[in-house]
């Protein structure tokens, strides 16, 4: 089952909307001319949905009752799933909200009248990481930390609900642009120290996507994607991934992105990582919040390469990036410089 035409104009539900790859795809959506509604928490932080002229509706992504109202209210046709946790103090909030926000946004799906399609935002992390080629649709995922085998699990409770709803999976890769916070802290010590830092020799090889190719890649999921069903490996799931590059290599390039001359590389060994992320988590209990660093992330940075095959969405979907990988560089580069992060 897919979108009856072009999801342009259409009523849709967004979960996730105040992160940054849910205010890139409520943006991208708004401009589509659609009607989009957000379901937010009490205590999260709307400002910006506000002003974008989305529809603002509270309730919790665990609460199915919740769901199933905000759903009915928005009359939405699409479900844009993407609220989770990616920092957690521990393996069981990871389930609880990845898991169970999943759990609640399928069935709360099933129990409409008509079930909108039901896009889940799910991580490259829930496959795992790859070794001498890409990962694609089909492969055993193998997840190697808390967070990609709560992602992991979320896609298996999404499966459950599919002869009821009609579901994609979409699998992003490493998402940057503007707004994102994670690729910033590569970006800053190159800019302001010219520094990259890197992971013995720094060959490990990662695919990346630009927030706004990552959109286009979502909606059209939404459209035209293939549904999952129980028992097909890979069915209705797609990665999402414009370019791979070996982490050594991306110093350089983020260099002539911010018109900087070449970095100097600075080699760190696997053992200094892993005491950043015990550090991490002994900051993290002290607070009582997860931080940016921890042990879990830690796991995945020294698993190996992270690449993935974009293939089954470009030919199913019709998908590729709008923009080269360096023009996407440089704009998120001009977007850090604008809003003074740089």
């Amino acid at each position: 089952m897919t979108l009856a035409g072009s999801i342009a104009e259409q009523s849709v539900l967004v979960t996730g909307g105040t992160g940054f790859i849910g205010g890139g795809l409520v943006r991208g959506l708004l401009g589509r001319g659609c009607d989009v509604s957000c379901l937010v928490r009490a205590t999260s932080c709307v400002d910006a949905l506000r002003v974008s002229g989305a529809r603002l509706i509270v309730g919790d992504v665990v609460d199915r009752e919740a769901v199933a109202g905000a759903i009915a209210a928005a009359n939405a046709r699409v479900v844009f799933h993407l609220a989770g946790r990616v920092r957690a103090l521990d393996a069981e909030e990871f389930m609880r909200v990845n898991v169970g926000g999943v759990e609640a946004v399928a069935q709360a799906c099933a129990d409409q009248r008509e079930s909108p399609v039901l896009v889940l935002v799910s991580s490259l992390a829930a496959a795992g990481h790859t070794g001498d080629r890409p990962a694609v649709e089909s492969d055993f995922p193998v997840p190697v930390s808390d967070y990609g085998r709560s992602k992991r699990a979320g896609e298996q409770a999404a499966i459950e609900h599919a002869g009821r709803v009609p579901i994609t999976v979409v699998r992003p890769c490493i998402v940057f642009g503007a707004g994102d916070r994670g690729m910033f802290e590569v970006f800053k010590p190159i800019a302001r120290s010219g520094l990259h830092a890197v992971i013995g020799a720094g060959n490990a090889r990662f695919s990346l996507i630009a927030v706004a190719d990552l959109v286009d890649c979502l909606m059209l999921a939404a459209e035209r994607g293939e549904r999952v069903t129980s028992g097909n490996a890979g069915q209705g799931i797609y990665f999402a991934a414009a370019d791979d590059v070996a982490f050594v290599e991306l110093g350089p390039l983020i260099a002539r992105a911010l018109d900087k001359p070449p970095p100097r590389i600075l080699h760190m060994p696997a053992w200094s990582m892993q005491a950043i992320g015990r550090l991490g988590d002994a900051v993290s209990r002290i607070r009582g919040r997860p931080g940016w660093v921890g042990s879990d992330k830690i796991r995945e940075v020294l698993a190996g390469s992270w690449t993935c095959s974009s293939a089954k969405a470009r030919q199913q979907l019709g998908w590729s990036p709008a923009a080269p990988f360096a023009d996407r560089l440089r704009e998120t580069a001009q977007w850090y410089r604008d809003a003074g992060w740089l």
